[in-house]
Order: C-alpha cells, then structure tokens, then sequence
C-alpha cells in the first residue's frame, strides 16, 4: 500500500471573493462544510444493516469583524445582498497551483452589535446551492 505524503496548510493567506470584491481582511475564518444525510435501515438479523448516503448540501460559514461604517464592507453587503444568491469564490492558499473552490451560496445578513469593550464580530452560515467547483488556479 501507498504511502501518501501530505501537505498541510495554514490558513492565514486566503482569497475570498463575492462577486467582483475581496473580502479575506474582514474574515477569521472561512469554511465550506458539507452535511451528508444518511439512511438506515434493519433487518431482522444481526447483520441486516444497511447505511445509504444521500445528497450533500453544503454551507459556507464566515466568521468576520463588523464594519458598518463603510459602505462597501461584508457587514453591508449581506444586509444590502440578503436573499440573493452570489457566486462565491474561496482559495484557501494562495499562490500557483493552489485550488480554488467556487460555490453559489444564498447571502443572509449577520448581527449587528455585540459585547462592552471587544471588537464587534458576526457569524453567518450560508447555505449553498450544490457543492464546490474545485479549479486549480
């Protein structure tokens, strides 16, 4: 059997894009995460089990620090984008050969406001329609 190497990586270089727009500075974190619904049915013995995998649906969750001061921050573009669907772009490492995956994802808008004396921060999972196209760029 193959021994597989791996190449980890550290998110701290990404590129997220909506739209036409960059918005990796204003994000702490940035991920696509599958759920993956699953069946089960028993028999009348003890080795009639069956699992059956469904359909993957997908979300992307971002965590990031409020700005509503400027017009053009993540903070304003979900309240401003909210019930729309946008192409979404995440390189999770830059640089030549990294992969990049595009999903299409359904904008919610995230919190406004938060605790005495931190940095106001929102968290939004949005829900994607189909899974990621994965590019090498």
């Amino acid at each position: 059997m193959a021994q597989i190497a791996l190449t980890p990586i550290v998110l701290n270089d990404i590129d997220l894009i909506i739209g036409a727009d960059n918005y990796e500075v204003s994000v702490s974190k940035a991920e696509i995460v599958p759920t993956m619904p699953t069946v089960t049915w028993k028999g009348m013995a003890p080795t009639a089990i069956q699992q059956i995998a469904g359909t993957a649906t997908w979300v992307l969750n971002l965590e990031y620090a409020q700005d509503h001061a400027t017009a053009s921050s993540l903070s304003q573009y979900l309240l401003t984008n909210a019930g729309t669907v946008k192409s979404i772009k995440l390189k999770p490492r830059k640089g030549t050969g990294a992969a990049l995956y595009t999903i299409d994802a359904l904008i919610v808008p995230g919190p406004i406001g938060g605790a005495v004396d931190q940095i106001a921060t929102g968290s939004v999972s949005l829900p994607c329609n189909g899974q990621p196209v994965r590019t090498v760029a």
